[in-house]
């Protein structure tokens, strides 16, 4: 069960638009947001507190995925496995479409194809990574997380360990109790952590029409790589009326129990005045000791929503 918590986290822990990339191939080639500009938000009767506290108090990402209940739409999900030598072993490519009418979720396949190394001989996928990016994403839209595919077992420590899955995901900078070694680092904002980040600001578009502020939290140049997990946390705010529309995280973190390099970015759009998601990408590489390292990549995109 512990080894399941440590995957969860790392497969999900992510949330936020582009820092240190791991230096393979990106499925990610869709560029929405254009940065302008830095800028002195004192200008815009505006201080680091007010974008800490907006982080903090915001449901709009949890609220987005439950929005998606309301919508049918189409997913497009590609999938990349890798060796330990960053070459692609194997693909997995879904284009779904997505109904909810009559309150009643269904899903069609468009397309689906896998190549390369990605089932064990049981059916079951390789990869334990692959498997949570189906427990977050492909049942994301069911209520709280609780239908669709079910961890192993049921009830009990299960159910904590979907808590702080979707603590991790839906309200990132507080501290995470329960995760081994780290619970307190994931807590950025906090007195005995804000210490080793700088705060940065910039104006810029997204999707080409949207004025938005960037306000990017990251880790100063002095700090040691034990002190922090999360190198960088970057939240893409509407201007106009400070919706979060975007997040990306980085991190990496390394000791003798557990080594994980893991980038995830998410991004949202209206609809019928509802927020949604729209691209999910996710780059990571983790390995915990007597268990093969696992190295992957996604881009999911939703697209086509329409209420029902």
């Amino acid at each position: 069960m512990k080894k399941l918590l440590l995957i969860l986290i790392l497969t999900s822990a992510s949330l936020f638009v582009k820092a240190q990339q791991i230096n393979r191939f990106n499925p990610d080639t869709i560029r929405t947001i254009v940065i302008d500009s830095l800028v002195d938000i004192r200008s815009h009767k505006l201080n680091a507190q007010d974008f800490i506290d907006a982080v903090l108090a915001d449901t709009g990402f949890y609220k987005a995925f439950q929005n998606m209940k309301k919508f049918g739409f189409t997913a497009e999900n590609r999938i990349f496995t890798y060796d330990n030598k960053n070459k692609v072993s194997g693909r997995i490519y879904r284009k779904i479409l997505h109904s909810n009418a009559a309150g009643k979720h269904k899903i069609e396949y468009i397309a689906k194809k896998d190549s390369g190394d990605v089932y064990k001989k049981n059916g079951k996928y390789q990869l334990y990574t692959v498997e949570m990016f189906d427990f977050i994403f492909m049942n994301a839209y069911n209520s709280d997380f609780t239908k669709g595919y079910a961890l192993p077992g049921s009830g009990g420590k299960n159910e904590s360990y979907k808590s702080k899955l979707k603590a991790l995901i839906f309200t990132p900078g507080r501290k995470i109790n329960g995760i081994p070694f780290i619970s307190s680092k994931t807590e950025i904002f906090g007195d005995d952590m804000r210490q080793y980040y700088y705060y940065e600001f910039a104006r810029g578009k997204y999707l080409d029409t949207i004025p938005v502020y960037r306000f990017k939290v990251r880790c100063k140049p002095s700090t040691s790589d034990s002190d922090t997990m999360i190198k960088e946390m970057t939240t893409i705010f509407d201007e106009r009326t400070f919706q979060i529309l975007g997040r990306y995280i980085d991190m990496k973190f390394s000791n003798m129990f557990f080594d994980f390099n893991v980038q995830m970015n998410i991004e949202l759009n209206n609809f019928d005045g509802e927020p949604l998601p729209t691209k999910i990408t996710y780059q990571g590489n983790w390995n915990i000791p007597f268990h093969k390292e696992e190295r992957a990549s996604f881009l999911i995109v939703h697209k086509d929503y329409k209420k029902e």
